[in-house]
């Protein structure tokens, strides 16, 4: 099973491509030049250096490879950045998935694709609304979210007029290692981390506490995608997700307990949003009907998180 991973070098890229080699099959990945920095999840020889914008370059990439399985995990994949980069986040998330699956029609009609998609298409989620199935009407209320209801949709037209396998695992909020602090776990691990060696002050800067999440391990989360492609049905959007869900301020004390350090919390107003979704949580019952069975904690991946930052700063 030859695979194409493009944005391997992130976080769940790296995931999925170790679960991949794992069981045997050839792996390789595309990552953008600016992405040289990240860890890889492969050797050298089997990442290919290409942005997804390049048409030209990716089907040569494709043309070489000829994969029988596509996971497209390539974006701009914050909310937060979304609304600094709002033209950037819209290119690189829609216009880059139609350049791949573009190509997967043309090159390799025949492989499975799976696109990286987003609760955060679920956007406008009013109380009754919880938890959110997949049949639930996407109101998405950010940049971010809107670009990813778009990758979906298009994915879906792939599916309906070209009759390829395409597969939608809605993704809510993965956490695990080797992510930049980019989002409030990651961004409160990094300052933990950086007070437990002495190279910031125990102040924690936070934004808005009061929002809650559904968070999933990145490692629960691939393998929750890998039985998606052994055993789902394409076309048709599966969340992937905890079914349970943590305000960020219960995270926040979470973290801090882990350190065992004393911080004062800090009220930052540049870290707030414009639009900031009050609740996600997914219903998970798709996903479990395939067999998926979490096996790590909220706790456990939170201790493994900011052991990570600890190795890291």
């Amino acid at each position: 099973m030859k695979t194409l991973i493009t944005g391997i070098t992130g976080m769940i890229g790296t995931h999925v491509a170790n679960v991949t080699a794992s069981r045997g099959w050839g792996t390789y990945g595309i990552a953008r030049n600016s992405a040289s920095s990240r860890l890889a999840a492969l050797s050298e020889p089997n990442i290919f250096r290409c942005d997804i914008l390049d048409r030209d370059a990716l089907e040569n990439i494709f043309l070489k490879i000829k994969p029988k399985l596509v996971i497209h995990m390539a974006a701009q994949a914050f909310n937060s950045t979304s609304w600094e980069m709002e033209e950037t986040t819209h290119y690189a998330n829609f216009i880059g998935t139609a350049n791949v699956l573009r190509l997967c029609r043309r090159v390799v009609p025949k492989a499975k694709v799976l696109l990286a998609c987003s609760s955060a298409s679920y956007g406008d989620v009013k109380p009754e609304d919880i938890p959110l199935k997949e049949n639930r009407l996407l109101k998405p209320i950010t940049p971010y979210g809107v670009t990813k209801a778009a990758t979906e949709a298009l994915g879906y037209q792939y599916y309906s007029n070209y009759s390829m396998q395409v597969y939608l695992p809605r993704l809510f909020i993965h956490v695990g290692t080797g992510h930049p602090p980019a989002t409030a776990i990651q961004n409160f691990a990094k300052q933990l981390a950086l007070i437990a060696k002495g190279r910031l002050e125990p102040t924690l800067k936070v934004g808005n506490l009061s929002t809650a999440r559904d968070f999933i391990d990145v490692r629960d989360g691939v393998n929750a995608m890998m039985l998606l492609l052994d055993n789902g049905i394409s076309g048709e959007p599966v969340n992937i997700c905890s079914g349970k869900a943590y305000k960020i301020s219960e995270v926040l004390d979470m973290l801090i307990n882990i350190s065992a350090l004393k911080v004062e919390v800090v009220t930052d107003p540049s870290l707030f949003r414009p639009s900031d979704e009050s609740m996600l949580i997914g219903d998970n019952t798709k996903i479990k009907k395939l067999g998926w069975v979490p096996k790590y904690s909220m706790k456990e991946t939170l201790e493994a998180v900011y052991n990570d930052w600890l190795d890291r700063v």
